[in-house]
C-alpha cells in the first residue's frame, strides 16, 4: 500500500483516535477542585458513563499532579502504596506520564496532553500495518478497541515498538534494529520483550541448510543491552523508586479488577483476603505462561524443520495469546496488543469479529457493573445484564484466546507484501582509452 491509499488509512486511524479522545474527555470537567480533579461526581461518572481512563484517574495518588520527576525519590510503603513520584509502569512510560503532566494543572489537561503524546504512536501503527498488511490494517485503524482504549492507558508506544520490530525484521531484513525496538518496548510496557526469543530463532533458522547462531546471539544481546541502557540511569539515580514499579505489580492481588481466568475461574477462593490462593496464583501463573511460550516456540521450530522458514508472526501471536490467557491480570487495554496480529497473520475474519464482540461485552459491561456496585443499585434485570456481560466477556475471551493459541500457530507465515527497496548502484563505466 502506497501513496493516497496509505494516507487515507492513516487519516481513518486519526479519526478513530479523535473519537477515542472524545469518549474519554466526557469524564473531564466542567469544573475542577483545588487538586485539579474533575467535578461534579467524577467518581460516579467514570463508571456510569463508561468514560473511565487510567490516565485521568492517576492524576491524583502518584504525585503526578505535583510534577514530581518519576522514580528518583520514589518508594513503595508497607501498605503497597507508591510514593515519591514512582508509578507502576516501566521507565519510558513514566517519562511519558511526567511529560504529559508538565503543562497540566487539572486531570482534563493531563488527559489532553497525554493524548497528544500518545496519538503519533497509534498513527505509526496504522502506517506500518498499512505497509505490511494493506487493507487488513483497517482491523486496527477502524476497530472499536482503538476507540475504547487508545487513551485508556499508556499502551500505544509499546504496541508501536512491537509492530515496528516486526516490520524491520520481516520487511526490511534488519533483525538487530528489531531487537533494539523490542528492548525499547520493554521500557514502555514489558510485554514486547517476549518476542525476542522467536526473533532469535527466526535469525538462527536463516535457511534450511545453515544456522546463524552468532546472529541469534546478537539479537538477544541487542535487546537486552537496549533495555539495560534505558533503565540504567533510573536505577542509578533512584534504585528504590525504580524497583517500586515492579514490586507494585508483583503485589497486585487477583481481585474483581483483574478480569482474568484466575479470579473468575476460582470463585469464591479468589477472594483477595485468601493469601494462600494469591500466593498460588503468583507461582502458577508465570509458570504456565512460560510453558505456553515453550510450546509456541517448539511448534514454530517444528514447522521450520518441515517448511524451511521459521513462522515468526504466527509464533509471536500465539505467545501473546498464551500470555493474555494465563497472566494474573487482563486490563481492558491489553486488547490493543493483539489487534495488529489479526491484521498480520492471515486467520479468518470470524475470529476477529468474535474477539471484538467479547471485548465490547467486557469493556462496556465491566464499568456499568462497577457503577451498580458503587452506588448500590438493586439487583434488578439491568444490573444482572451488566454482570452477565462481564461474565460472558471474560469466558468468551478465555475460549477465544485458547482457540487462537492454536489457530495462530497453524496459520501460514505471512510473507512481506512489499519487498525491500532495491539498492541503487552507480553504473559501471567502461575504461576509456587514452588517444
Amino acid at each position: 500500500m502506497r501513496g493516497a491509499a496509505l494516507a487515507l488509512l492513516v487519516l481513518l486511524c486519526g479519526a478513530a483516535l479523535v473519537v477515542g479522545y472524545g469518549n474519554k474527555e466526557r469524564c473531564t470537567g466542567p469544573r475542577f477542585d483545588a487538586q485539579g480533579r474533575s467535578e461534579p461526581n467524577y467518581e460516579v461518572r467514570r463508571y456510569r458513563d463508561v468514560c473511565y481512563s487510567d490516565i485521568q484517574q492517576l492524576w491524583l495518588g502518584r504525585e503526578i499532579d505535583k510534577h514530581v520527576f518519576p522514580y528518583v525519590s520514589g518508594s513503595l510503603d508497607a501498605e503497597g502504596h507508591l510514593l515519591g513520584g514512582s508509578v507502576e509502569y516501566p521507565v519510558l512510560t513514566g517519562m511519558l506520564i511526567w511529560a504529559g503532566a508538565y503543562f497540566a494543572s487539572t486531570d482534563g489537561q493531563f488527559l489532553f496532553w497525554s493524548a497528544l503524546l500518545l496519538a503519533p504512536f497509534g498513527l505509526a501503527v496504522g502506517w506500518l500495518l498499512g505497509r505490511m498488511a494493506r487493507w487488513r490494517a483497517l482491523m486496527w485503524a477502524l476497530s472499536p478497541p482503538l476507540v475504547l482504549y487508545a487513551f485508556h492507558n499508556w499502551d500505544l508506544p509499546a504496541v508501536a515498538c512491537t509492530v515496528a520490530a516486526l516490520y524491520f525484521a520481516l520487511w526490511r531484513g534488519r533483525p538487530l534494529v528489531a531487537a533494539a525496538l523490542l528492548g525499547f518496548g520493554f521500557a514502555f510496557k514489558i510485554y514486547p520483550i517476549i518476542f525476542v526469543a522467536p526473533l532469535a530463532l527466526y535469525v538462527l533458522a536463516a535457511s534450511p541448510s545453515r544456522r546463524d547462531l552468532l546472529g541469534a546471539v546478537r539479537v538477544v544481546l541487542t535487546a537486552g543491552l537496549t533495555a539495560v541502557l534505558v533503565n540504567l540511569p533510573f536505577v542509578l539515580a533512584g534504585p528504590e523508586g525504580w524497583a517500586a514499579s515492579f514490586q507494585f505489580q508483583q503485589q497486585r492481588p487477583v481481585d474483581i479488577t483483574a478480569n482474568s481466568l484466575w479470579f473468575w475461574g476460582f470463585r469464591p477462593y479468589s477472594d483477595p483476603s485468601s493469601h494462600g490462593f494469591q500466593a498460588a496464583v503468583n507461582a502458577w501463573s508465570p509458570l504456565l505462561v512460560v510453558l505456553s511460550f515453550a510450546v509456541a516456540l517448539a511448534v514454530g521450530w517444528w514447522r521450520y524443520r518441515r517448511e524451511g522458514v521459521y513462522p515468526l508472526l504466527p509464533v509471536c501471536a500465539s505467545m501473546l495469546c498464551g500470555f493474555l490467557l494465563l497472566y494474573r491480570v487482563f486490563s481492558p487495554q491489553y486488547t490493543l496488543w493483539l489487534l495488529p496480529f489479526f491484521a498480520l497473520v492471515p486467520v479468518r475474519w470470524g475470529w476477529f469479529v468474535g474477539f471484538l464482540v467479547t471485548d465490547l461485552a467486557m469493556g462496556i459491561g465491566i464499568f456499568r457493573w462497577y457503577y451498580s456496585i458503587q452506588v448500590g443499585l438493586p439487583n434488578d434485570a439491568y444490573t444482572n445484564l451488566a454482570e452477565q456481560a462481564v461474565v460472558a466477556g471474560v469466558w468468551g475471551r478465555v475460549a477465544l484466546l485458547t482457540a487462537l493459541f492454536g489457530v495462530f500457530l497453524k496459520a501460514k507465515g505471512k510473507t512481506p507484501v512489499e519487498k525491500p527497496e532495491p539498492v541503487l548502484r552507480e553504473p559501471e563505466l567502461e575504461p576509456v582509452g587514452v588517444a
